[in-house]
């Protein structure tokens, strides 16, 4: 950002965690209160969601599964990071998609889809896009798969609702190593096992 612009607003579009960052102060700067309070008020507290948490020092991960990562810095995270069962994460989402946190207009403008292309190799993916913070895209006979993946050096993870499955169903999986791709596949091969 300090070369400016790289593009005019609504001319293109680039995922940024650092743009994350910027909405994260915007929401704190307006509610008056720290994210972690705000995502407890009006997220995890309401849904009984009492594993996830916002990972705020370092002694915050050493609670995750990989023995690795429970030294993680949380500020490699630009706009925070969560931490959490699959379980938990898996209903979070869910949650997102049965109408549990935002109205259907609401729902609606955030799934606004931002095509990005085809198929990406080693991933599931057929069909590439992003809404607001969810990838967006095909998953092959899938289908529509609505979440996001995230990785760091010990793991991955690939939280994804499939809207046409029958009925439909909200899978979090998570793998060792830095591949996204292990954990989408695995998310797409549970859905519909």
């Amino acid at each position: 950002m300090a070369q400016g612009l790289r593009f005019a607003p609504g001319r293109g579009w680039a995922y940024s965690n650092l743009g994350y960052m910027l909405v994260r102060e915007r929401i704190e700067e307006a509610a008056g209160q720290p994210f972690a309070a705000l995502l407890a008020e009006a997220i995890t507290r309401p849904l009984g969601l009492q594993s996830i948490a916002l990972a705020a020092r370092r002694a915050d991960f050493a609670r995750v599964h990989w023995p690795e990562a429970q030294g993680y810095h949380p500020g490699w995270v630009y706009h925070g990071c969560l931490t959490g069962t699959g379980l938990d994460a898996a209903r979070l989402l869910q949650a997102l998609f049965s109408g549990a946190l935002l109205s259907p207009a609401t729902l609606e403008q955030m799934l606004r889809r931002h095509p990005l292309g085809g198929p990406i190799e080693g991933r599931p993916w057929t069909d590439c896009g992003y809404s607001l913070g969810l990838m967006n895209g095909r998953a092959g006979t899938a289908g529509r798969a609505l979440g996001h993946s995230g990785g760091g050096p010990f793991c991955v993870n690939a939280v994804y609702h499939f809207p046409e499955a029958v009925p439909p169903v909200t899978v979090a999986s998570f793998a060792s190593g830095p591949a996204e791709g292990a954990a989408e596949n695995a998310a797409v091969d549970h859905a519909f096992a």
